[in-house]
C-alpha cells in the first residue's frame, strides 16, 4: 500500500459526511482489539462509518483512488477472534453498525439484514411484532447476526450452524460494484431468500471468512417457533467421561434425531462466568485437584457437563426424549436435569429457545487485571477415543504453559470441534509471555494430526492459512488467484484469513 494520503479523509468526508470519518486518538482506540496480547499491533488510521449500500460504494471507490486498506466490520465483537481490529495496522476500519435494516418473511421464516443488526436487536423486532420465529445465537450475543454467520458462528438451536441458513446475499465487490447473489441476481425476486441457489455457480459462501466483497444485506432462515423445547442438562463426574459421551450422543446426532449442535464442555467453562480465580487459591500454578473438587461442590457443575434438546410437537419431542434416555441407561451420569417449554409459557431464558445473552463474557475476569482470551478451534472426526486423544494432549499444553483448561467439543453432524479459550491477564506480564509460545504448540500439535482451525485470531491467520498444506498449498494459490482478479489495488481487508494483495503478502 501507498503512505496514507490525508485528502482521502477529505473525501471520504465529502461522501458520508465528517461526522462520521472517525479519526481522533479516542475514536481509533475505541477499535483496538483489547484482548490482544498487542494492541498496537493492529491498530487502524481510523474508521468510516457508512449508513446504507451506496455509500459503502462510494468509500470503496475513494480506497481505491487513494489505494487506502479498508477493514469492514459488521459490529466488531468477535473478541476472542480480533474484535474490531485489521489484520494490517494502519488500514481503516468500515464500520458498519449503523446499517441496522431489518426485513423479516413471517409466513416463509426468513429475516434480511444489514450488518449492524445485532442478536438483541433482532430478539427485540420479533418479540414486539408477536413474530412466531426463534433466532439461533451464539453464547456471547453482543454481535451482528451477519456477522457471525459470515464467520461461521455457531449457536445452540437445531438452526445452530448459522453459515448453512445464510440463503442470498447483497455484496458491494472491491470495485465498488454491487452484486446480489442467487435468485437475488434477478430483480424484484421473490424467492431471494427462499432458495439457497440461483442459475449458475453458488456464490454465498464465497463471501464466509474472505476479503473478496464487504457484504450489506444477508437473508438468514429462522426457525419457526416449535410447539415445545424438551431435554436434559447432563453433568459427568470424570474427565474420561468425555469419551463415552461423545460416542453416546454421536450416533443419535447422526442419525438427524438430535438437530442441534451439543457442546460438552469442561467446567472451567461453566465456573469462570460464576466466580474468579483469586476466591479459591493465591497459587499461580496449575490449579489443584482439591481446588477444581471445591469449585464443583459449590456450583454443583460436572467435570463436563453438555444441554442436549429437542424441538418440534410435543409428541415428537416426547418420543425423542425416550430414544435419549434409552441412550443414557446404566451409564455413569453424575446428574440428568430434565428440562421443559411449551408454547404459551413465557421465555425461558436462554440461548437453547433462542434468547441472547451476554454473560459468557464475565470468563475474561477469571484471572483478574484486564482480562481476555483467545480462541482456539480445531476441527476432528466424531471419535470419543479421538477427543479423549485431543483433550490429553491439549490439557498435558495447558498444564505445560501453566494456564487453566478451558475447553469444549461442539459436536457437528459429522465432526467435532474442539473449542479452547486461553483466559489471562493483560496485568500479568509473565502469564502474557506464554500465550503465544502456547498458541503455536497447539496449532503445530493440531497438524500433526490433521485437525484445522475453522477460525482463528487475527494475529494467526497467517499460521492456520499455511497449515492447509493440501499440493503445496493449492487452496492459497486459488485464493490468491480470485483475490487478485476482484481487488488488483488490494484495498480489501489486506490478510484477512491469509489472503494477501499483491505486493504485500508475507
Amino acid at each position: 500500500m501507498t503512505e496514507f494520503n490525508p485528502a482521502a479523509w477529505r473525501a471520504f468526508s465529502d461522501a458520508i459526511g465528517s461526522q462520521w470519518v472517525l479519526t481522533t486518538e479516542t475514536d481509533r482506540q475505541s477499535y483496538f482489539d483489547h484482548f490482544a496480547q498487542d494492541e498496537s499491533l493492529h491498530a487502524p488510521a481510523g474508521a468510516v462509518a457508512p449508513a446504507n449500500a451506496e455509500e459503502v460504494r462510494a468509500i470503496v471507490r475513494i480506497a481505491n483512488q487513494y489505494r487506502v486498506p479498508l477493514w469492514p466490520i459488521s459490529r466488531g465483537k468477535n473478541f476472542g477472534y480480533g474484535g474490531s481490529a485489521p489484520v494490517m495496522q494502519g488500514s481503516v476500519v468500515l464500520d458498519m453498525t449503523r446499517m441496522k435494516a431489518i426485513e423479516v418473511d413471517r409466513e416463509n421464516g426468513t429475516v434480511l439484514v444489514e450488518p449492524g443488526v445485532g442478536f438483541f436487536d433482532l430478539y427485540d423486532h420479533l418479540q414486539e411484532n408477536d413474530i412466531p420465529l426463534w433466532l439461533s445465537v451464539p453464547g456471547n450475543s453482543w454481535g451482528s447476526v451477519a456477522g457471525n454467520a459470515l464467520d461461521r458462528g455457531v449457536g445452540y438451536t437445531s438452526y445452530g450452524d448459522h453459515a448453512a441458513q445464510i440463503c442470498g446475499v447483497e455484496v458491494v465487490l472491491p470495485d465498488g460494484d454491487l452484486v446480489r447473489t442467487g435468485m437475488g441476481a434477478m430483480a424484484g425476486s421473490p424467492a431471494w431468500n427462499l432458495h439457497h441457489h440461483g442459475f449458475g455457480p453458488s456464490w454465498d459462501g464465497m463471501f464466509c471468512q474472505s476479503n473478496f466483497g464487504i457484504v450489506t444485506k444477508l437473508g438468514l432462515w429462522l426457525m419457526p417457533e416449535p410447539g415445545a423445547v424438551a431435554g436434559y442438562d447432563f453433568e459427568f463426574d470424570q474427565p474420561d467421561d468425555l469419551g463415552w459421551a461423545i460416542d453416546t450422543l454421536m450416533p443419535l446426532r447422526k442419525s438427524g434425531l438430535i438437530r442441534q449442535a451439543p457442546s460438552i464442555g469442561n467446567w472451567l467453562r461453566s465456573a469462570a462466568v460464576m466466580t474468579r480465580r483469586e476466591e479459591w487459591t493465591s497459587n499461580r500454578g496449575p490449579l489443584d485437584e482439591s481446588v477444581v473438587t471445591a469449585i464443583r461442590e459449590r456450583f454443583h457443575i460436572g467435570w463436563w457437563s453438555v444441554q442436549v434438546r429437542f424441538y418440534g410437537d410435543e409428541e415428537v419431542v416426547d418420543a425423542s426424549m425416550r430414544v435419549l434416555d434409552r441412550a443414557f441407561d446404566n451409564k455413569p451420569i453424575l446428574s440428568k436435569l430434565p428440562a421443559r417449554w411449551k408454547r404459551g409459557d413465557p421465555p425461558e431464558g436462554s440461548p437453547m429457545t433462542g434468547v441472547p445473552v451476554s454473560f459468557p463474557l464475565a470468563n475474561s475476569n477469571w484471572h483478574g487485571g484486564r482480562g481476555g482470551h483467545v480462541g482456539y478451534s480445531p476441527v476432528l472426526p466424531p471419535s470419543g477415543d479421538l477427543a479423549m486423544d485431543q483433550f490429553r494432549r491439549t490439557y498435558a499444553l495447558y498444564e505445560k504453559y501453566g494456564m487453566d483448561y478451558h475447553a469444549s467439543f461442539a459436536m457437528g453432524e459429522r465432526s467435532l470441534t474442539n473449542v479452547n479459550q486461553l483466559l489471562y491477564n493483560k496485568d500479568d506480564a509473565d502469564m502474557m509471555g506464554r500465550v503465544d509460545g502456547m498458541f503455536r504448540e497447539l496449532v503445530a500439535d493440531a497438524k500433526a494430526h490433521g485437525y484445522g482451525e475453522y477460525r482463528t485470531h487475527i494475529d494467526y491467520m497467517d499460521l492456520v492459512a499455511e497449515s492447509f498444506d493440501f499440493n503445496d498449498h493449492a487452496l492459497r494459490r486459488l485464493n490468491v488467484k480470485v483475490k487478485d482478479a476482484l481487488d488488483p489495488n488490494g484495498i480489501l481487508a489486506p490478510g484477512k484469513s491469509g489472503i494477501w494483495p499483491r505486493g504485500e503478502r508475507p
